[in-house]
């Protein structure tokens, strides 16, 4: 389903929109299971478990998925979208749109990044963590395979991040159904443990919870750092909002999904309570014995899905960073010939896998690397809150006290569950703080460096209006042909034109001086896309106009100029580009540090040819020296 059409259309719901719901939305949520529960059970196995803390903790997960998930994401956060658009980058747009301030702007830059910068260290974290939850499944089935454990993690990651640049497309329609499947398996081994237990149904009341922190202080708030891991993946909901819109969400949420997890949540606890030695996995233990190795089979195969969605979502958020002009040019294929979302960075790719199998081995087992998972999380959380409030008080109208109560609250909550996660950086949480802080680094760094490469370049640049003012003085030959110049400016002359007169003393008779520009918005209407000006006889200034969403392609744009009156012919085109060799000023005004990571990145940026699919062979490159 397209955006336009999820937008467009919403009264109409069809079975393949849940489907598609359950098998890439929430594929991280949804393995969850696997060990959220074990985790938050390891802070109180010194001495034995007892029925209060089992309860506490089934509070606690129960009260997190109804206040984070469905309360904040489904009911509030998703009301938010960018023009049917979802996720942190989106929102960060929506944000600066309805913000007036510019030093504002600024700030909510700063977070969004943030946010997805975490989000990129979630990335890391969630198929490292799930591969190995699933796998770990052999220990219990069989024991003796426990040495195989690592090894079969290593050759899932490796083949899955192997067969990314085939995309989605395929193997999409195979998520759907395996997804149902498990929500259906582990929800009914969860019931059948409930009904043979049901004492574990009072924590449906949040009086455990507060009992439990009232009764263990600092055990049970630090015991929130492994509750938060049964919230993972609730940002998906948001970020995945335009593939599928709001309505196949909730209902997926509210009727299927929400139900399945408390079920197995509270038969995990069910089977505690009736047996404590069930604390070693209570998740495989829920399963008969015969049937343990088929469910870690279809564990393994749920978390590869969950898996495929971060990953998909880093390559989303990837292209949106470069559209927004906070991370060089990458190379971006697209592996659908129908679905426009549906690409593959392989530089994200060869930087994820080599982080996720460093991870694995590095850790070794799910319950240490959950020491590094929540910080990422509730990092992206509470920045998700704070763009979140600034939205419903600017564009939906909301008054400040009802903002403060409601997104006051909702930030304190996810507050408390991030200072949680802080104990954890010594044992691990450190990784998605330092991945986070250097890709803050990075993006921060680029987008001070393209502003001072702007600054210097308008210096330096020649205005239009003077340029075109003095042509017909200047006697210049006019060749045949047509010449396209880029430029990041339409009021200023592309410096590949001022260096092919000074070199070549010749300007074709058709010009076209074409600026791409980048918006606040996930697409750009196709009626909206190109603009075009005649300045001067056979000299037109064409402006066109891509959504952070969208990878540009200015070729089959400027087909479109026929309709126009421009006369186009895509076989006597001749690209003029710049190229810029990049050098430290002798003062620079950037540090050190940032200037070496801006020039690391620039010299190794996917071509403007290959990024704005510009043909190779109607490129002509001018060399240019600019110090900054």
């Amino acid at each position: 389903m397209t955006v336009a059409s999820a937008v467009a259309a919403p009264a109409k719901l069809r079975a393949g929109a849940l489907l598609g719901v359950l098998g890439i939305v929430y594929g991280d949520i949804g393995t969850s299971p696997l060990y959220a529960f074990k985790a938050s059970l390891d802070h109180f196995s010194e001495g034995g478990i007892s029925t209060a803390e089992v309860l506490g903790i089934l509070s606690m997960i129960f009260w997190s998925l109804v206040l984070i998930v469905t309360v904040k994401y489904v009911l509030l956060v998703m009301r938010a979208d960018n023009r049917g658009e979802g996720g942190i980058i989106a929102l960060m747009a929506l944000a600066q749109r309805v913000s007036a301030d510019a030093r504002m702007r600024n700030v909510l830059a700063l977070v969004g990044i943030s946010g997805a910068c975490l989000f990129f260290g979630d990335g890391v974290i969630t198929p490292a963590i799930s591969v190995l939850s699933a796998v770990e499944g052999l220990e219990i089935a069989t024991p003796h395979l426990a040495a195989f454990v690592l090894p079969v993690c290593a050759v899932v990651i490796i083949v899955l991040f192997a067969l990314q640049w085939k995309g989605t497309d395929t193997v999409g329609r195979l998520f759907g159904p395996v997804m149902m499947v498990w929500f259906l398996i582990i929800g009914a081994l969860g019931l059948v443990a409930v009904l043979r237990n049901p004492a574990v149904l009072p924590a449906l009341s949040p009086a455990y919870a507060v009992d439990l922190m009232l009764e263990q202080h600092w055990v049970a708030f630090f015991t929130l750092g492994a509750v938060v891991l049964a919230v993972t993946g609730a940002e998906a909901l948001y970020a995945d909002m335009g593939h599928f819109g709001r309505r196949p969400i909730r209902l997926a949420w509210s009727f299927y999904v929400l139900p399945s997890l408390a079920l197995n949540y509270f038969g995990q606890g069910a089977l505690v309570l009736a047996d404590s030695k069930a604390v070693e996995n209570p998740f495989y233990l829920l399963a008969p014995e015969e049937l343990r190795l088929p469910l870690v089979v279809l564990a393994t195969a749920a978390t590869v899905i969950a898996s495929q969605a971060v990953i998909s979502g880093a390559y989303s958020m990837t292209r949106q960073c470069v559209q927004l002009g906070f991370l060089p040019r990458m190379t971006v294929s697209h592996t659908s010939a129908t679905e426009e979302g549906q690409i593959y960075v392989p530089q994200i790719n060869t930087a994820l896998a080599a982080g996720v199998l460093l991870l694995v081995f590095s850790f070794r087992t799910s319950d240490s690397l959950a020491a590094a998972y929540g910080i990422a999380v509730t990092g992206t959380f509470l920045c998700t809150c704070f763009l979140a409030a600034v939205v419903f008080r600017r564009q939906f109208g909301w008054s400040r006290p009802v903002v403060l109560a409601v997104f006051g609250a909702l930030f304190l909550l996810d507050l408390v569950f991030f200072t949680a996660n802080m104990v954890k950086v010594p044992e691990g949480g450190w990784v998605p703080l330092a991945l986070g802080l250097a890709l803050i680094a990075v993006m921060t760094s680029w987008k001070r460096g393209r502003d001072l490469l702007l600054t210097r370049w308008k210096q330096d640049s020649l205005p239009l209006a003077s340029f075109l003012a003095r042509l017909p003085q200047s006697r210049t030959v006019r060749v045949p042909g047509m010449a396209v110049f880029l430029t990041g400016n339409p009021d200023y002359v592309p410096g590949a034109l001022l260096h092919n007169l000074k070199h070549n003393k010749v300007l074709h008779e058709r010009v076209l001086f074409v600026t791409v520009l980048n918006v606040d918005l996930p697409e750009v209407p196709q009626a909206e896309r190109t603009s075009v000006e005649e300045l001067a006889p056979g000299i037109h200034r064409v402006v066109t106009r891509y959504g952070f969403m969208e990878s540009p392609n200015i070729p089959r744009d400027l087909a479109e100029l026929r309709d126009k009156g421009v006369d186009y012919d895509p076989m006597q085109v001749s690209y003029f580009l710049g190229r810029d060799t990049l050098v430290p000023a002798m003062v620079p005004k950037m540090p050190i540090w940032r200037l070496w990571l801006f020039l690391v990145m620039a010299r190794n940026a996917v071509s403007v040819t290959e990024f704005f699919r510009i043909p190779s062979d109607r490129v002509v490159e001018l060399g240019m020296r600019v110090a900054i």
